[in-house]
């Protein structure tokens, strides 16, 4: 992969994702969302933040897009919200399966996986790959060029 020493800080794709996600507790609560909690008490036990700061991660995901907080009533209380994910926020998955791939491998837990990820369909583990548009994987970044306006001119660097 090539990088460049030319590109603007300002205008790198890495760094404005990171505003919204770099967050350590922000990944734990998508964890949670994709795995089927909505509410506020569920998302709070499975992550074990202080209630203020997943107040403020839920609210940083909801003003982008990622989660939408929508009503609801449970019989004889008060009105409160739930989190679901966005089709923005659903295509942050295959980040979650990486990391948790790149956690399984490298800073195992002594028992193995807490969690594997299976395809409905067919109960295969689901992995997470990188691929090129016409189909070839498994890519590392050794098999990628880095092209555009914040690609490196003139010394080509592999990683």
């Amino acid at each position: 992969m090539t990088i460049s020493n030319e590109w603007r800080r300002d205008d790198c794709s890495v760094q404005r994702a990171l505003a919204i996600l770099g967050e350590r507790w922000t990944i734990l609560v998508l964890r949670e969302a994709f795995f089927g909690k909505r509410r506020f008490d569920e998302i709070l036990d499975g992550v074990g933040c202080a209630r203020n700061l997943l107040t403020d991660r839920l609210a940083t995901l909801v003003e982008h897009a990622v989660l939408e907080r929508l009503p609801y009533r449970d019989e004889g209380q008060r009105e409160r919200f739930e989190y679901r994910l966005t089709e923005r926020g659903r295509e942050l998955f295959p980040i979650l399966i990486a990391l948790m791939q790149w956690g399984d491998r490298w800073v195992p837990a002594p028992s193995g996986p807490p969690i594997v990820v299976e395809h409905r369909d067919c109960g295969a583990r689901v992995v997470a790959e990188l691929r090129c548009a016409d189909g070839h994987g498994a890519l590392t970044a050794r098999d990628t060029l880095a092209r555009g306006k914040a690609a490196r001119r003139g010394t080509k660097r592999a990683v």
